[in-house]
């Protein structure tokens, strides 16, 4: 019997709540609505689970009991990662990271995390993706592309559709800008609104653009006559609601976002303005939101005897670069494809926990993999969306590997 329902798209920070899924036997066999990166995700469920100690397959108590025994024998643990996990698995987390007086971490330590701490203390003026689809008149992608990276954001949200103030679109009243050092295929859709800036020309951009917002002559060291950037500054002050979308281009250019913070308030003198950061996992910003209402921080956290420590030497890289962890828990997250080679191989030299649905390089170094059910396909749950709105999600299809939530309560139950 084919079964025909709207999920969840779990594939991005967008958690896009529109797809069509055909599925029979436990398996999808078709997607709709979705994009190629949701398409991709939604198929790449598996029936079985996978549980392996030193590289041998054991049953699952096996597993949770050499993982536990880890965390229990280690004097300071790291837990990283849980951006692809439900918010249900990411409060477990932060409750065993108490537990066994952990270093608790996440990708945004490396990514979007300043980003997001400034917006969780009011920096910034926020909006949801439906104030976007239906008011935003001018949208600004500045060090991100989309079109590749969350390929419905223009089509979903930002520049193509009719929404319910903007029934004429972008042919008539919608203008796209994107901001970056190469041409992407979301450049090419902004065409005469693409400002090329050299890498590392972010800061002196901003400047630019907050001089002539000001009526001031803009000047910068780089090709860009003062007369566009005049013509730019003017559709700006135009805006009845812009938002600035700031991807990692932005962030990685900037020795901190103190720049953004001016002119995100030059632009609110002007127009009107907010700012979403472009999350990349779904749920990465619901992770931050639970660390930050807990200890005020939104990664890089020292758990220590009921106190809380903060600073760049409990990020995931300064740890490992400083062999101050004996022990890793890692859920969702294949470092070693994304960490340098010379601190990943610190990883090699302690006991590794992986807890992923996907086989990688991690977890084939880790001494205890759990092969875990994808949320929104295989498991439910609930997640936090890139701008702030909570979002529930169920399983597609049914599958007999446990959720990231069950193995982490075992654990905890089995320490």
């Amino acid at each position: 019997m084919v079964e025909k329902n709207y999920y969840v798209c779990t594939g991005c920070g967008m958690l896009c709540d529109d797809i069509e899924v055909e599925s029979e036997k436990n398996t999808v066999n078709k997607v709709y609505t979705a994009c190629r990166v949701g398409v991709a995700h939604m198929k790449d469920g598996k029936e079985s689970a996978a549980f392996r100690v030193d590289k041998k397959p054991v049953d699952e108590a096996a597993a949770i009991s050499e993982a536990a025994a880890i965390l229990k024998n280690a004097k300071n643990p790291l837990i990283f990662g849980l951006g692809s996990s439900s918010s249900e698995a990411q409060e477990l987390a932060i409750e065993l990271a108490r537990k066994t007086n952990a270093t608790l971490d996440d990708a945004s330590s490396f990514s979007l995390g300043k980003v997001i701490e400034a917006l969780l203390n009011n920096k910034f003026k926020v909006c949801t993706l439906d104030d976007v689809r239906n008011k935003a008149d001018v949208s600004i992608f500045w060090g991100t592309d989309p079109s590749d990276s969350h390929p419905r954001q223009l089509s979903k949200h930002a520049y193509f559709p009719r929404g319910t103030e903007k029934q004429r679109g972008w042919e008539e009243e919608r203008t796209a800008i994107c901001i970056d050092v190469r041409k992407s295929h979301t450049a090419k859709i902004c065409g005469n609104y693409f400002f090329q800036i050299p890498p590392g020309g972010d800061a002196e951009f901003i400047d630019a653009i907050i001089a002539a917002l000001a009526g001031k002559l803009p000047k910068t060291s780089y090709n860009f006559p003062p007369k566009r950037i005049l013509e730019l500054a003017n559709i700006l002050k135009g805006a009845k609601f812009g938002v600035v979308f700031v991807g990692l281009g932005l962030v990685y250019s900037l020795n901190n976002i103190e720049p953004l913070i001016r002119l995100m308030n030059a632009l609110n003198e002007k127009a009107n303005f907010h700012l979403v950061p472009m999350v990349r996992q779904y749920n990465m910003l619901g992770f931050n939101e639970k660390l930050f209402k807990e200890t005020g921080y939104v990664n890089s956290v020292k758990f220590e005897d009921g106190t809380v420590k903060h600073g760049p030497e409990y990020s995931i890289v300064e740890s490992l670069k400083a062999k101050t962890v004996d022990a890793a828990l890692i859920v969702g997250s294949d470092l070693f494809s994304i960490l340098p080679g010379s601190i990943a191989k610190n990883l090699r030299e302690i006991p590794m926990i992986v807890i992923d649905p996907c086989e990688t390089l991690t977890s084939r170094n880790a001494k205890v993999y759990i092969s875990t059910a994808i949320g929104g396909v295989e498991s439910g749950g609930s997640a936090v969306r890139m701008d702030g709105v909570k979002v529930d999600f169920k399983p597609a299809v049914e599958t007999k590997r446990p959720s990231d939530e069950a193995v982490l309560k075992e654990i905890m139950e089995a320490l």
